[in-house]
C-alpha cells in the first residue's frame, strides 16, 4: 500500500476511532455511539466531551436538529421562551428557559436566538447548530444509520458490542450506544378511504389554500391545533375529531396536552361559531368520494355490508338513518395530525427493543433507569425515553430531557470509569439551608418532578450529610451500585409535586379556596410543591414494586410536605422553614438551630440588613445554641466577656476542669442586649 493511503488511513484512524477488522469486515470502534444530533444527542455529546469520553454522534442530515428544520409546519414552538424573571440566579432562571440545553457556555442562553416568548422553530435550528459547532461536539453529518445489531463478546464492557451500519455500508462498533433519535415516524391510521387523507408532514400551510373550503382533522394534540388555528379565519368550518378528548395541560399540569397557545378552535366550539369537536374511534371510520370530490364520512360497517356490485351512491351513510348524524356535510379536505412514533426498524431483533404497552407503545421500553429492558448498555434518551415519565412529568421535552440525560451520563460514569455520583459532604447544621436553597433554585427537581430527586444520605449519628442532586428515583433502590455512594445510615429525598387529586382533564383546576396557605396543612397543597421523604433504610426493589398507586415512591418512614406557595418562593420563616426544620429534627432527634447561630451572627458583620429568618429567629433568642466558634466571635467582637479560665489548680488540665468552656458558655449565654446594640449599629451605617 502506498505510504499517503497508510497515512490517509491512519488519520483516519485517529480522528475518527480504532479501525479493526472482525470476520473480515472493518469497524470504526468508539466507546459511545450516539445515534441523533437532536437536543439530547448533542447534550449527551456533550457531557461525553467534558469527561474526555471517545464517543461519536451520527446524524443522517447534513445539520444538527434536522426535526426542528421541518416541524412544527407552521414554525411556532410551545416551548416557552421567559427572558426575564426579575431573578440572577442561573440555575432558577432555567426553570423558565425551556429551550437552552446544560453547558458551561453563556454565550448558549436560548434567550439570545430569541426575544419571543414561543420562539420561531428556525431559532432552535440556529441554536443546535451553533451549540455543536462551538462546542466543537464530534458529530458526523450525512450518516444515517440503517441497521444495528449486537455482537457477543465477554471482553466488552456489557457482554457485548453493538455493530451500526451505515448507507454506505460503513460500519461501526461501540461499547454503549445511546439512541437519540426521538419519535419521527407519523402515525397513520389505515382504514377505507384513508387514501384521501392529507398529512400532517406535507400538508400546504398556506391559509389561502383552504380559503372557503371545509374541512376535517383527525387528532386533538398540538399538532390538529396548530393546523386549525392557521386556517381558522379562512375555512367554511373546521371538525376535530379523535378517539379521546381534548386535554388541556392547564388542567392536567402535563406540556404536552393542549397549549393554551393553539386552543383557538375550541372558542369557536363552545361559542357555537361552525367549528365542532367530536370523539370517536378513528379506525371505525370510512371516507367516500362523490363524483364533485367531495369527501363523506360513513363507518366501516356500512361499507363492509354494502353491495360491491353497485356502484358508490348505493352505499349507506350514516344520515341515511339518522338525519341529524354530526358529521352529515361534505368535506373538501381531511388532514391526518396524530403525532409521531419511535422508529424500530434499524434494530435487529438481536436487541430486543420492543414497543411499550397501551398508550406507550410509541416509545421503547426502558427502565427507570433510561437503560433497554431488552439489551444492557443501550440507554434512550430524549423524546424517545419519555415513556418513563409519559403524561407526568416532562421528559418528552428540552426542559425535561436535558437534566434526565445528565443523570445518565452521570449513571455511565459510575458503571464504566469508576465515577462515583458527585456529591457534596456538609456539616448537620446545614441541613435545612441545603434543602431550602435547593427547592428554591433546582431547576431539574422543579422540571422533572415526581421523577428526579435530590439525596441526602445521613452519615454515621448525623453528624454530617451527602448530598446528590437529581437521582432518578425509579432506581432508588439501586442508588449504592448506580452511584458508587453508601447509604447505611438512612437517607432523605427530595421531589416536588403536585396535590395527588388536583390535575386531569375532568378536574376544575379554578375552584375557590384551591390554593393552601396554611402550613399545617401543607399536605394538602394542591400546586407544585416540594415534599421530603424519609427513610431509615434504603428501599428494596421489592418495596419500589409494591409501593402505593401514583406515589414516586414506597412509603416512608416519615414524610413532610413544604406548603404550597404563590410565588413558588418556599423562604418564608414561618410557614416554609420552622416546619421543615421540626420534621428534620424530629427524624434526626436532633437540633438543627445552631444554623441560626452561625449564619445570623456571619449575616451581622457583612449585611447592612438581616434577612428575616435571623430577624424572626435569631435575635428573638430562637435557635441560639453554643459553640467555641460563636462564642469566640462574640469575644473578639467585644460582645461578650472572655470567661476563658485562666488559673488552673494542680495538675488538671483545662479540658478537665470543672466548669468546662461549655458549662460556661451555657451558663453565660449570649444576651440580647449586645446584639441588639449590633443590629441598632449596623442600621446606622
Amino acid at each position: 500500500m502506498a505510504p499517503a493511503v497508510c497515512g490517509m488511513l491512519l488519520g483516519l484512524a485517529l480522528y475518527t476511532g480504532s479501525l479493526r477488522v472482525v470476520s473480515g469486515a472493518a469497524f470504526l470502534y468508539h466507546d459511545y455511539c450516539i445515534i441523533g444530533a437532536g437536543p439530547s444527542g448533542l447534550q449527551a455529546a456533550y457531557f461525553l466531551q467534558q469527561a474526555s469520553r471517545d464517543y461519536v454522534v451520527f446524524e443522517r442530515s447534513h445539520a444538527p436538529g434536522s426535526f426542528f428544520a421541518l416541524y412544527p409546519r407552521h414554525r411556532k414552538l410551545i416551548s416557552i421562551n421567559k427572558r426575564y424573571t426579575g431573578k440572577s440566579n442561573s440555575e432558577f432562571n432555567l426553570r423558565h428557559d425551556w429551550n437552552s440545553l446544560l453547558s458551561h457556555d453563556r454565550r448558549l442562553l436560548f434567550r439570545r436566538y430569541s426575544r419571543d416568548f414561543f420562539p420561531d422553530a428556525d431559532a432552535m435550528v440556529r441554536y443546535l447548530e451553533d451549540f455543536a459547532a462551538l462546542l466543537k461536539l464530534r458529530v458526523q453529518y450525512n450518516t444515517a444509520i440503517v441497521h444495528v445489531t449486537l455482537e457477543r463478546n465477554t471482553q466488552a464492557w456489557n457482554g457485548h458490542y453493538f455493530l451500526l451500519t451505515d448507507q454506505d455500508r460503513q460500519n461501526y462498533k461501540c461499547s454503549s450506544l445511546l439512541v437519540a433519535t426521538g419519535t419521527w415516524v407519523p402515525n397513520v391510521v389505515n382504514f377505507p378511504g384513508s387514501e384521501y387523507v392529507e398529512g400532517y408532514e406535507t400538508v400546504s400551510i398556506s391559509p389561502e389554500d383552504f380559503a372557503g373550503q371545509t374541512v376535517l382533522i383527525l387528532g386533538r394534540g398540538n399538532s390538529a391545533f396548530e393546523t386549525a388555528e392557521n386556517i381558522l379565519g379562512v375555512t367554511n368550518f373546521i371538525h376535530m375529531v379523535s378517539r379521546s378528548r381534548v386535554r388541556l395541560s392547564w388542567a392536567t399540569h402535563y406540556v404536552g396536552d393542549l397549549r393554551a397557545i393553539n386552543n383557538g378552535l375550541l372558542d369557536t366550539y363552545q361559542l357555537k361559531s361552525l367549528d365542532g369537536l367530536l370523539e370517536g374511534d378513528l379506525e371505525d371510520l370510512a371516507i367516500i368520494k362523490d363524483k364533485k370530490g367531495k369527501l363523506h364520512i360513513t363507518l366501516r360497517f356500512y361499507l363492509e355490508n354494502r353491495n360491491t356490485s353497485a356502484g358508490i351512491d348505493s352505499i349507506t351513510l350514516p344520515q341515511d338513518e339518522l338525519d341529524n348524524f354530526a358529521t352529515r356535510a361534505p368535506y373538501d379536505r381531511v388532514i391526518r395530525c396524530l403525532g409521531w412514533k419511535f422508529d424500530f426498524s434499524i434494530y435487529n431483533r438481536s436487541l430486543r427493543m420492543m414497543p411499550g404497552k397501551g398508550n406507550k407503545k410509541k416509545y421503547p421500553q426502558i427502565k427507570p433507569s433510561y437503560e433497554s429492558r431488552g439489551t444492557r448498555g443501550l440507554f434512550v434518551l430524549g423524546t424517545a425515553s419519555h415513556s418513563v415519565d409519559f403524561r407526568k412529568s416532562a421528559g418528552g421535552f428540552i426542559h425535561g430531557f436535558r437534566y434526565t440525560t445528565r443523570a445518565v451520563h452521570r449513571l455511565l460514569e459510575n458503571r464504566h470509569h469508576g465515577v462515583p455520583w458527585p456529591s457534596t459532604v456538609y456539616p448537620i447544621t446545614q441541613l435545612t439551608n441545603s434543602i431550602i436553597k435547593r427547592v428554591n433554585e433546582a431547576s431539574g427537581l422543579y422540571q422533572m418532578f415526581s421523577v428526579l430527586a435530590d439525596i441526602i444520605l445521613l452519615r454515621e449519628n448525623a453528624t454530617a450529610f451527602e448530598y446528590l442532586e437529581e437521582y432518578p428515583v425509579g432506581v432508588l433502590a439501586e442508588l449504592e451500585m448506580q452511584t458508587g455512594r453508601k447509604a447505611p445510615n438512612g437517607l432523605f429525598v427530595i421531589i416536588m409535586e403536585y396535590g395527588r387529586n388536583f390535575s386531569g382533564a375532568d378536574k376544575d383546576v379554578f375552584y375557590y379556596n384551591r390554593a393552601v396557605g396554611e402550613a399545617q396543612h401543607a399536605w394538602q397543597s394542591n400546586f407544585l410543591h416540594p415534599v421530603i421523604y424519609y427513610y431509615k433504610r434504603l428501599p428494596t426493589e421489592r418495596e419500589m414494586r409494591l409501593r402505593p398507586p401514583d406515589w414516586p415512591l414506597p412509603r416512608p418512614d416519615a414524610v413532610h410536605h413544604i406548603v404550597e406557595d404563590f410565588l413558588t418562593d418556599w423562604t418564608a420563616p414561618n410557614a416554609h422553614i420552622l416546619p421543615l426544620r421540626r420534621f428534620l429534627e424530629n427524624c434526626l432527634s436532633t437540633d438543627l438551630r445552631n444554623f441560626f447561630a452561625e449564619s445570623c451572627f456571619l449575616f451581622a458583620f457583612t449585611r447592612q440588613k438581616l434577612p428575616p429568618f435571623c430577624r424572626q429567629g435569631y435575635v428573638r433568642m430562637q435557635g441560639l445554641m453554643g459553640s467555641e466558634g460563636l462564642r469566640r466571635h462574640a469575644v473578639d467582637a467585644g460582645l461578650l466577656e472572655d470567661y476563658t479560665p485562666t488559673d488552673y489548680s494542680g495538675d488538671s488540665p483545662p479540658d478537665s476542669h470543672e466548669g468546662s468552656q461549655d458549662q460556661l458558655l451555657r451558663d453565660h449565654a449570649i444576651p440580647v442586649r449586645p446584639l441588639q446594640h449590633l443590629v441598632n449599629t449596623k442600621d446606622e451605617l
